[in-house]
């Protein structure tokens, strides 16, 4: 990712020096290469919370067939013992047909044989039946546990990054909790200057202890962000629009972040939004200041709950 980052800053100084044509175009050609890594990127991103939200379908699928085999059970429970009453009525009735002729008597007897026959069917599908339900109960028990954990751990980490954060908050800074993700929000006035993507000091310092956090928590991924209001960007020079703007203003984060080496850098991932993504309506001022920001979403690894499901499964 530093590359990345590197290749961009050599092509925006080469684009005011002068250099050979070849040299230029070969440099523009890897930033236009990295920009679409960027991108693929946010996509498997996308498609990682897509399994994640997949995966809570699967676990409540779980439950719902836990909770029909659970009926299943107790009709298996109702049918071995109306078979058991209907043996002893069979009993009694080999009782009274005993007095009379052998071919009845005979023909109970085969009638008894093949009931207890059934009911050892039955009694055996119960126990496998028993067993299964046990351990499915087990695991789903397990796998309900560790949601609750990796919940926990996140309201740790919100609760851990507002602390560390507070001094910045109030400056555009807000920490939030929803959908089982932590996200950090930054406005562009505490990061950048209308059309930069150079950050300020104020914002690195707020970035610096961000990362601190991140990297005594290194089970987190982190999805980098970068947004823009609905104005066009119009300034001459080598962005191209708001959407590339925003991804420069991502991998700069992404830039700062990675300086910190406890920090995993699997774990990070540079996404630009561009004006599509908005928290507000663009038509007033204060609006698109909200809309011009970057958005850090923390997610827990879902590594072991899907190996959980497929165990289940």
């Amino acid at each position: 990712m530093i590359k990345k980052v590197s290749i961009g800053l050599v092509v925006l100084a080469l684009s005011t020096s002068c250099v050979s044509k070849k040299i230029y175009n070969d440099l523009e050609s890897k930033y236009t290469d990295s920009k679409k890594e960027n991108r693929s990127l946010a996509d498997e991103n996308a498609d990682l919370l897509k399994a994640k939200n997949q995966l809570e379908l699967d676990r409540d699928g779980l439950k719902t067939d836990l909770s029909k085999s659970k009926s299943e059970l107790d009709k298996l429970k109702a049918d071995y013992a109306a078979a058991q009453n209907k043996f002893k009525v069979l009993q009694d009735s080999y009782a009274a047909l005993e007095k009379n002729s052998g071919d009845a008597l005979q023909s109970n007897m085969k009638k008894n044989r093949d009931l207890l026959e059934q009911l050892d069917e039955k009694g055996k599908a119960l126990a496998v039946e028993q067993e299964r339900l046990s351990k499915s109960a087990q695991r789903l028990q397990e796998l309900e546990d560790l949601i609750a954990a990796k919940e926990a751990s996140m309201k740790k980490l919100k609760e851990t990054l507002s602390n560390a954060l507070n001094s910045f908050e109030g400056k555009g800074l807000t920490v939030e909790q929803k959908n089982g993700k932590v996200y950090v929000s930054m406005e562009n006035k505490l990061l950048f200057n209308s059309g930069s993507w150079a950050v300020g000091s104020e914002g690195k310092k707020a970035v610096i202890e961000l990362g601190k956090v991140l990297g005594d928590n290194p089970e987190i991924a982190v999805l980098i962000e970068g947004h823009t209001d609905d104005d066009a960007f119009t300034a001459s020079g080598p962005i191209a629009d708001n959407w590339d703007l925003s991804t420069k203003r991502a991998t700069a984060i992404v830039a700062i972040l990675s300086e910190n080496k406890k920090i995993n850098k699997e774990n990070l991932t540079a996404a630009g939004r561009g004006e599509f993504s908005p928290l507000t309506s663009n038509a007033n001022a204060d609006g698109k200041a909200k809309n011009r920001r970057i958005e850090i979403i923390l997610t827990p690894r879902l590594d072991e709950i899907a190996e959980m499901l497929n165990e289940i499964n």
